[in-house]
């Protein structure tokens, strides 16, 4: 008899647990990038987690390489778009921050909560996609 058990699979998704913690973690792993660097690397940080776990798992887990790319496209996305926002304030000598820093609350807003939305879908087996998303890594 084998001793080795087969990883549990969802039985809707039939995706293994494994698998779906995984892209779960890479979604995630924004939001610990996001709090870990937000002093000195802004949004940059946001997007190390989800590129280290593509790197790591995209050979050997599909859901993963799937959801942890779709991370990676959204955190770079967010990132161009705080870019924009901070060059737009620093070209209106600092006027444009009366338009670009409520801009910058809600968008950040959006990716805290689209972010949570896409953990709890991985982990559930749904392939999520983030809206507004540049499928740059691909």
């Amino acid at each position: 008899m084998n001793d080795i058990n087969p990883a549990p699979v969802d039985a809707e998704s039939g995706i293994p647990a494994e698998e779906r913690q995984w892209a779960m973690f890479a979604h995630l792993s924004a939001l610990v990038g996001g709090i870990v660097t937000a002093g000195w690397a802004g949004s940059i940080g946001c997007f190390i987690g989800p590129l280290v776990i593509w790197l790591m798992k995209k050979e050997t887990m599909s859901f993963v390489d799937d959801q942890a790319k779709e991370a990676l496209n959204f955190n770079i996305t967010v990132a161009i778009i705080f870019f924009v926002l901070f060059v737009l304030t620093l070209l209106t000598l600092g006027i444009g921050i009366l338009l670009t820093g409520p801009l910058m609350i809600l968008v950040g807003l959006a990716w805290l909560v689209f972010t949570i939305i896409a953990g709890i879908k991985a982990n559930g087996g749904e392939r999520y996609r983030y809206p507004f998303t540049l499928r740059l890594v691909k």
